[in-house]
């Protein structure tokens, strides 16, 4: 279980009048895609394919500057990610809103980060990220005990991590 902070009456207030804070629910549930149903967080983790992959086939990167624009990518929405989702967390008043999907979108730029510009490698790494993602294996739930926005999002940083290791391995061998 995550650590509950300390809210604080103002805050107590503004998520009992609906208060929204616009850029964290824009971000935090990647501009509605976390809105969707069922299952908002596949949703947001193919946003994040798709958008990756319509920038490679648009752009025509080689794969160097693919992979560093991927890795900035991931960087930013992670550091802006940790604030909106913990805004989101508190205005809604729940701990881990489902709706949140930035953390997938984070997670998923992560996995695709060293992957071929192509659509079977886009979806070896969607789906060995969903699974991570769900399942969260050793050591991605311990990430889930971080405090509001930086658990949120770190849990899925480190399934993307190892969606992206698996990726990389299986693409040797096959």
């Amino acid at each position: 279980m995550a650590h509950q902070p300390h809210v604080s009456l103002s805050e107590l207030r503004e998520a009992q009048t609906g208060r929204k804070t616009k850029w964290a629910w824009a971000l935090g549930t990647f501009f509605g895609a976390g809105l969707l149903k069922p299952g908002p967080g596949t949703y947001g983790s193919v946003a994040a394919a798709l958008l990756w992959y319509a920038a490679a086939h648009a752009f025509h990167p080689n794969f160097i500057t693919l992979a560093i624009d991927t890795t900035v990518a991931a960087i930013v929405v992670t550091l802006i990610g940790i604030p909106a989702s913990t805004l989101v967390a508190r205005e809604s008043g729940r701990e881990d809103p489902g709706f949140v999907v930035v953390d997938e979108v984070a997670g998923q730029l992560i996995a695709l980060i060293a992957i071929r510009p192509d659509w079977k490698h886009a979806v070896l790494s969607l789906i060995l990220f969903r699974l991570f993602d769900i399942f969260k294996p050793w050591p991605i739930q311990k990430f889930e005990a971080l405090p509001e926005g930086t658990g949120i999002m770190l849990d899925d940083v480190a399934a993307g991590v190892l969606a992206l290791i698996v990726a990389l391995i299986a693409g040797r061998f096959f």
